[in-house]
């Protein structure tokens, strides 16, 4: 164990043994040095550790502070749906219940947006400047079918952090995930074939699964331990599913993060019943735990994850960079990648390369992480002081997600829907259904913490639940 390793270890345990209760401040970075014997530099890593482990804050100009422990909410409902193949819900559904036609001014709680408004994705942009003004302008010209290389090499390199060893000729840039889902889908199943997936389901995958002309199989999800591997193993006995499609770790719309056993339990299935896995790991490195959880792809030994992930969620949706590790899959996904968008965005590529390379996407992260896990935090407080008694709502360990569940009596569609005139939306269960389930449940993005705009919305959706709770009785 390095030797900040074993400063950030004694620190961790005095904290979890509550001998620095939330909010109180931490020993200095010269005190650390003065009792400890150890250089600026070390200290300093080591409280960057207990940053990431979501143990400690930094407050400029103030020191390090025991991070204020956020207790476990009620959690969700495990879902029950259908138990059987069934098709998708028609894209149209989709599309109204986003508000995609409504004017840009509309402020939505429930989309997957990052922040991306902070000073550490300045040099990025910096970085793509100078990119565009290259004299020999290859940020302009198509680039390998692949993806450059210097993308694919710091991809690779990432890999290492969720314990996967990638080469970077067998990755292959995409245009976003969106995009490498539906490359994987197209590569391992056929017209008509059946897919398992999470339920609730992102819906964005689902929408990738008609657009192949798949049926699915949605499976039983625990909020905290994720896609039921009993009820997935019943299903592949009795229906003939070709792949799971997954996000195990900072799920959406959940949150869940699949322990490493269920995780292991999961490819151990898939290869007694010879299936693939698309493996949707694009929250992943937004883990408020360090080092983040191994990707289920770093346990395949016999190429059959595919392993999928993007830049949208972690830096920008507008790069629209994306990557697959497609294993045994290769060879169909790079057709399907031509087929569909020949070439990524070059200039996007360069510039998030050098970005990667320099050391601003760890920066960024460790930002993103600490800001994040702090938002979950006072989002879920707030929501517990004011909404009605009873509502269940998940405990993320990354990401930006919450998934709420309410009684029966509040239809989160019709709500929805009297939002039109308060210039806010949210996201309605029923799009992370095939089948219509949970109307009485919702997605929000907690990126902006409690904000103004945010405060407002909230308690104008809590005055609206009311009512439904008022009227049934």
């Amino acid at each position: 164990m390095k030797l900040y390793e074993e400063l950030a270890e004694s620190l961790r345990q005095r904290i979890e043994q509550g001998f620095y209760a939330g909010g109180d401040r931490m020993p200095s970075i010269r005190t650390l040095v003065r009792e400890h014997g150890v250089s600026v530099t070390t200290a300093q890593e080591a409280y960057r550790q207990l940053e990431d482990a979501g143990l400690v804050e930094s407050r400029p100009k103030s020191g390090y502070f025991a991070r204020v422990r956020c207790s476990t909410p009620e959690l969700p409902r495990v879902g029950r749906p259908v138990r059987r193949p069934i098709e998708v819900s028609k894209w149209e559904d989709v599309l109204n219940m986003l508000g995609a036609e409504t004017p840009s001014k509309v402020f939505s709680l429930g989309h997957a947006m990052p922040d991306f408004t902070g000073p550490t994705l300045k040099p990025l942009l910096k970085l793509w400047s100078m990119q565009a003004r290259r004299s020999d302008m290859r940020g302009l010209e198509y680039d390998s079918l692949k993806g450059t290389e210097e993308l694919r090499t710091q991809v690779a390199r990432l890999g290492n952090h969720s314990g996967c060893q990638l080469d970077p000729d067998e990755l292959i840039i995409t245009t976003g995930c969106q995009e490498a889902l539906f490359c994987a889908l197209r590569a391992v199943t056929q017209p008509g074939d059946v897919v398992a997936v999470d339920s609730p389901c992102f819906y964005g995958a689902m929408q990738a699964i008609k657009a192949n002309d798949l049926r699915v199989m949605e499976i039983p999800t625990h909020a905290e331990t994720g896609l039921s591997i009993e009820a997935l193993e019943l299903a592949l006995e009795q229906w003939p599913i070709k792949a799971v499609l997954v996000t195990p770790t900072c799920n959406n719309p959940l949150g869940y993060t699949m322990p490493e056993s269920r995780k292991r339990d999961l490819l151990l299935l898939a290869q007694r019943f010879d299936i693939a896995i698309i493996e949707d790991d694009i929250y992943g490195d937004l883990a408020y735990a360090w080092p983040r959880p191994r990707a289920i792809k770093a346990f395949d030994t016999d190429g059959r994850v595919l392993l999928c992930s993007s830049f949208s969620k972690t830096l920008a949706p507008g790069l629209r960079l994306g990557w697959i590790a497609p294993g045994r899959y290769r060879t169909e996904v790079i057709h399907n990648k031509f087929v569909s968008t020949a070439a990524s965005s070059t200039l996007s590529q360069l510039a998030v390369a050098q970005f990667i390379a320099e050391g601003g996407y760890e920066r960024h992260l460790r930002k993103m992480r600490a800001q994040y896990q702090r938002n979950r935090d006072l989002m879920v407080n707030w929501l517990e002081q004011h909404f009605p008694a009873g509502v269940r709502i998940s405990f993320p360990q990354g990401g930006y997600l919450l998934w709420l569940e309410f009684a029966s009596e509040v239809d989160c569609v019709e709500l929805n829907r009297e939002l039109s005139d308060t210039q806010f939306r949210i996201a309605p269960g029923v799009l992370f259904s095939a089948s219509g389930k949970y109307r009485n449940c919702m997605r929000l993005n907690f990126v902006n913490g409690l904000d103004r705009q945010t405060e407002e919305a909230l308690l104008t959706l809590a005055a609206l639940i009311d009512q439904r709770y008022a009227k049934a009785g």
